[in-house]
């Protein structure tokens, strides 16, 4: 089950910046898009497109979460991995703190990085559910998470221990 992460926890940026989780959330919500990792993960790419175009401009910042190295973010992500804010976490200790425990998900922090919503999985209506809440959360237009390129609702896969 999904529980407030340990704001001390130090996340490094896909650019090398490593700050802890209370830093990241200095003035803004994090919306955080974990991903698995596998390279079948890219299908996720077009969902994370539709909620970060309508929140890239809300109180919020938005970032996806790669449990491994730069290069692996770079290889699920492509473009993407240049165009957001990504953290790079070897040791999955975001996703592990948080009590994650399928990816992919998608989870909502407070500045006070204590945890608002979290989906476990895909499910298009779940994840309508964390964003919509955002919206709610920060005064802003909902992103529309159902499309037409989304990958096939799943369960997900299990964090790597």
């Amino acid at each position: 089950m999904a529980h407030n992460p340990d704001p001390n926890l130090s996340i490094a940026s896909i650019k090398g910046t490593a700050r802890t989780l209370d830093d990241w959330t200095t003035v803004f919500n994090v919306a955080a898009i974990l991903l698995p990792p596998r390279p079948g993960a890219s299908a996720f790419c077009p969902v994370i497109e539709r909620i970060f175009a309508t929140l890239s401009d809300a109180d919020v910042r938005t970032t996806i979460w790669i449990p491994g190295p730069e290069s692996m973010a770079r290889k699920i992500l492509g473009d993407l991995a240049d165009r957001y804010l990504v953290w790079c976490d070897p040791t999955s200790s975001f996703a592990k703190s948080l009590g994650i425990e399928s990816l992919p998900a998608f989870v909502h922090l407070r500045q006070d990085t204590t945890l608002v919503a979290a989906s476990q999985g895909f499910s298009a209506t779940e994840w309508q559910k964390v964003a919509d809440g955002i919206a709610k959360h920060t005064h802003w237009i909902a992103p529309i998470v159902a499309g037409k390129r989304n990958p096939p609702s799943t369960p997900g896969w299990a964090l790597s221990a």
